[in-house]
């Protein structure tokens, strides 16, 4: 199918789609590239419509994506060049986009048989941290998230752009502090939080092999409330000038301490799945 207007209403969602509360009402969010686009496929994500410039889609693989698409039913639509970066995010886009259903993740079911590490992060608001974090989660093997209290929305295309595909392989769960204690209580899942006032270097502990570990916002640290949930406080060492790190990297640091543990006892593999 063909769209030559920019007042077709598809186009207009579109660019209503950068709009968070547009997301939650619709259920639906926005992706473009193709690295995403190729991701989204390999994972199964389920796909509301796509969209293609085939002046600026140049690449064999991306016109492949889109016929593959369009054989399993998806809505697929040709559409000009300045059509197509009238709702682009990039300054020099692929010509390839989609518009995208939310999905609906359980919440994790403990396996004491199997090695499961979530990250909680309260009220982590850069979408290119929690991207970076999504990534990272991948890399060490991670069960998924929970995104506790008021969180930046994981469908912001800065998030799953970040993510580099990672969004599509870490589950994830937006729930508040009751919701929360009430999954640790039930599952009794180790809670480790971070905190630059903590005794405890982060190397000088044992990481259980079902654990959460819990991060704080990117101004204020972990909250009072989250701090009580936690079985054990850890801090990174710094020596330098700088009194903090920024999330991500802080985040990356503890994963890949927790993971090197695993990998030497057995828990991990080391080798990329």
């Amino acid at each position: 199918m063909e769209i030559t207007s920019f007042s077709n209403p598809r186009i207009k969602q579109l660019r209503k789609l950068q709009d968070k509360k547009e997301r939650a009402s619709s259920g639906l969010y926005y992706i473009e590239g193709l690295r995403i686009m190729g991701d989204a496929v390999q994972h199964k994500a389920d796909f509301e419509s796509v969209y293609y410039a085939p002046e600026l889609l140049r690449s064999e693989f991306g016109l492949e994506l889109v016929l593959q698409l369009e054989a399993q039913g998806i809505p697929t639509f040709n559409v000009p060049a300045e059509i197509f970066k009238h709702f682009a995010l990039k300054d020099h886009p692929q010509g390839i986009a989609a518009v995208m259903k939310m999905c609906t993740n359980p919440l994790p079911e403990v396996d004491p048989s199997k090695r499961q590490v979530w990250v909680g992060l309260d009220a982590v608001a850069d979408p290119g941290n929690l991207g970076t974090i999504f990534r990272t989660q991948d890399a060490t093997s991670g069960s998924g998230l929970f995104l506790l209290g008021n969180c930046v929305d994981p469908y912001d295309s800065s998030v799953v752009r970040g993510s580099m595909g990672a969004f599509y392989t870490q589950p994830f769960n937006a729930m508040n502090l009751d919701e929360f204690a009430s999954w640790k209580q039930k599952n009794q899942v180790m809670v480790v939080g971070t905190s630059d006032a903590a005794a405890v270097d982060y190397q000088s502990i044992q990481y259980p092999s079902q654990m959460v570990l819990l991060m704080g916002s990117e101004r204020e640290g972990l909250h009072p409330e989250y701090v009580s949930l936690c079985d054990a406080l850890v801090s990174i060492p710094m020596s330098g000038y700088s009194d903090s790190l920024n999330l991500s990297i802080a985040t990356a640091v503890v994963l890949y301490e927790i993971f090197n543990q695993h990998r030497r006892s057995g828990l991990v593999s080391g080798e990329k799945k």
